[in-house]
């Protein structure tokens, strides 16, 4: 499938008096951003993003893991979070916004795995790698850059959000994760060698705290080469067994909760835009 999206170009219309008298007309034009398309100069690499509900209890769990491992040894533009729920040493106690958004009135049902926000991710997942990967593009009209900085104590993060577009109604969601955390993790599948339970899984990319709002904080001058630039300084949540294993995430998302573009950070890295030249 084939997505549209628009860019603003800029181009020449008129020249009154003089060649220094030129007025700067905008024209959209559109822009593909299939998984297959050719980058476009000026506009930003696309990543897509798996949110995972899972639990080390869930026994079916394992086989979604598993199934996130194999999209990434097949795409570096794949960013996942693991959302631990129930009795769980890593249960994440705010999840209520994001169970009501994606289990409105219900209790959630674990596994559960959504693409980009708003997309479930088919069963069985492991069989459908190319699902998430067709979220993936060349070409997006915004694009993240992280710069991190953690210290014995404390997070000092600026989140740079760059626009080759003209957006609206958008808002910003910031992930702290943590990574290598050894525990038992219940399996029902016949990954990992059918073994149940698996005794010392590593658990990586799990969701310690929300910097924002679970849905998003707005998003100001979010118009054409505009750059927004959201700063982050805090205590390294309690929660944290290890400093040092520490990531982010940010991601932009639509009214519609959908995500347009999203970044993985790791602790004390400093990056540039994924921009087209």
């Amino acid at each position: 499938m084939k997505n549209y999206h628009y860019i603003v170009v800029l181009f020449l219309s008129l020249t009154v008096l003089s060649c220094s008298d030129a007025v700067v007309v905008y024209s959209p034009i559109a822009v593909d951003d299939s998984v297959d398309a050719d980058p476009i100069s000026g506009l930003f690499k696309k990543q897509v993003l798996i949110e995972d509900y899972t639990g080390t209890w869930c026994g079916n769990c394992a086989r979604v893991a598993y199934a996130i491992e194999k999209t990434k040894e097949q795409s570096d533009r794949v960013v996942s979070v693991a959302i631990h729920n129930g009795n769980d040493p890593y249960n994440f106690e705010d999840i209520g916004p994001l169970q009501n958004l994606i289990s409105p009135n219900s209790e959630l049902a674990l596994p559960q795995s959504r693409l980009n926000r708003t997309t479930t991710w088919t069963f069985p997942e492991v069989n459908n790698v190319q699902q998430v990967l067709n979220l993936t593009s060349n070409n997006c009209g915004l694009g993240l850059a992280l710069d991190s900085e953690v210290s014995a104590s404390n997070i000092n993060l600026n989140v740079n959000v760059k626009f080759a577009q003209n957006y609206s109604n958008l808002r910003l969601v910031v992930y702290v994760l943590e990574n290598h955390l050894i525990y038992r993790q219940t399996n029902y599948s016949n990954f990992y060698g059918g073994v149940n339970p698996i005794p010392a899984f590593e658990h990586n990319h799990v969701l310690r705290a929300s910097l924002t709002n679970l849905l998003g904080d707005a998003l100001q001058n979010t118009n054409y080469n505009q750059t927004v630039t959201t700063n982050f300084s805090i205590p390294i949540p309690s929660n944290v067994s290890n400093a040092e294993n520490i990531s982010f995430v940010a991601f932009v998302v639509e009214e519609n909760n959908n995500v347009l573009n999203v970044r993985a950070a790791e602790t004390n890295e400093n990056q540039t835009f994924q921009e087209n030249p």
